[in-house]
């Protein structure tokens, strides 16, 4: 839009739906009586890279919805971080959208194999994990690792309210400077 040589330009945010988290927190003991050490997922995550693939992104472990993508899955010093975009396009990608944006879900699930010499046994016998194949990572109500939370969640695409207010007020400004016919 162009007033008085005055130019205004808004874009939708082409964002909504992105989100980000922990799938993972290092040495953090899950509700399966499992503790992840650092650097478990390289060794997967670098035959993902190489074969051209990334861990599916589903709504509570159900191999029959899939509902984004991952565009990052990296350790760091907290545990294994992920980026995604849900799928707005689709049904399921919306409702779990919709229940992340409410506050009605926020948990991190991984489905994975542990490869032989992967694991061993911890005090209170609780199962160490050293190298994981994961295969998904699932957005779930109840995840059994009470810090595997998604963080943050990109708002909806649309223009804002705020935003549609600025360029009224800015159109309104603008027809006041016009000389008066």
């Amino acid at each position: 839009m162009n007033h008085l040589g005055l130019s205004i330009r808004y874009e939708a945010p082409s964002d909504a739906g992105e989100f980000s988290g922990y799938a993972v927190i290092w040495g953090a003991r899950n509700g399966h009586n499992e503790i992840v050490q650092r650097g478990a997922f390289a060794r997967s995550l670098q035959a993902h890279q190489r074969a051209g693939t990334k861990p599916l992104m589903l709504w509570s472990h159900d191999q029959a919805d899939i509902i984004g993508v991952w565009s990052e899955i990296r350790e760091d010093d907290t545990g294994l971080f992920v980026r995604g975009k849900l799928i707005l396009e689709i049904d399921e990608g919306r409702k779990a959208y919709e229940r992340l944006k409410a506050g009605a879900v926020n948990g991190l699930s991984i489905g994975f194999r542990v490869p032989p010499g992967g694991e061993k046994r911890g005090a209170n016998g609780a199962r160490i994990l050293s190298a994981i194949d994961i295969a998904e990572i699932s957005i779930v109500g109840m995840p059994s690792a009470s810090g595997a939370r998604i963080t943050d969640i990109r708002s909806s695409g649309r223009v804002n309210e705020s935003a549609a207010a600025f360029v009224k007020a800015c159109r309104e400004a603008t027809r006041s400077l016009q000389p008066r016919k």
